[in-house]
């Protein structure tokens, strides 16, 4: 009796609402300025929670018909992330990249150093052949720049007890149809400083490289940030498939 009674509160709510937002979509056009950024700011917040509903169910929905898999990683393993550009749909699955830096998702972004836009990019989905649902698609035509990056942010969850003693390892499937040169570099923030470390990126499936903090040069300071930087060079017409990308963490072995 509870539980039905609540599901129709629930229902009677969400009516409500919707009745709400329906009413402020015919009214918006007549605010004052004051009363329409109120109700832009308090859209823009409702959007940001609906928008991770979404994108948590089309991901579980999509998972069954890939048969993702995840990759085999090491023991002790306490961490482990698949970026939503591999993990679930994007919300703009393609664009062309109009300046040097463009945002591809809340954690990911595509920066290079070319005059003119000559970039696309496109999320595509990996039936099967990958371990993510979905692989992103980099094609550069006629480009002059020295450098093409795709930068992901770490979560919050990740850095928040991040130490020294810990190793973070990035899995990746990488297909090109031409040789390039790539590589990744990890960026850790602590204090006024950043150290960075790098490391040779290959191509093909189950690609591994593991980055150890405690010779990154990192102070004692908490670590407040970390990002990663797939960097490509030398990338112009060429295109760049990353099928899936994958972090973990890791404590190292005591000895």
């Amino acid at each position: 009796m509870a539980g039905r009674l609540a599901r129709a509160l629930d229902r009677w709510c969400l009516r409500r609402v919707e009745r709400r937002w329906s009413q402020a979509g015919v009214d918006a056009p007549d605010l004052d300025p004051f009363e329409l950024r109120a109700l832009r700011a308090e859209a823009r917040g409702l959007r940001r929670q609906v928008d991770r509903v979404i994108h948590a169910a089309d991901a579980r929905l999509a998972l069954p018909l890939v048969q993702s898999e995840p990759p085999e990683l090491p023991l002790g393993t306490d961490w482990t992330w698949r970026p939503k550009a591999w993990h679930g749909p994007l919300p703009q699955p393609g664009q062309v990249v109009e300046g040097q830096a463009t945002q591809v998702s809340e954690e990911l972004s595509l920066y290079h150093d070319g005059p003119l836009g000559e970039i696309s990019l496109r999320q595509v989905p990996n039936l099967g052949e990958g371990w993510a649902p979905f692989g992103l698609a980099v094609e550069v035509f006629g480009f002059n720049g020295s450098f093409l990056s795709l930068s992901v942010n770490f979560p919050a969850l990740a850095v928040a007890d991040l130490s020294l003693r810990h190793l973070l390892r990035l899995e990746t499937a990488i297909e090109a149809d031409r040789p390039l040169r790539a590589y990744a570099r990890l960026n850790v923030k602590h204090g006024d400083a950043v150290a960075q470390m790098t490391s040779d990126l290959a191509a093909g499936r189950g690609k591994s490289t593991e980055f150890d903090l405690a010779y990154g040069d990192i102070g004692a300071g908490r670590i407040e940030r970390v990002w990663l930087d797939l960097i490509f060079t030398d990338a112009a017409e060429s295109r760049i498939l990353l099928r899936d990308v994958v972090l973990s963490r890791h404590p190292r072995a005591e000895l």
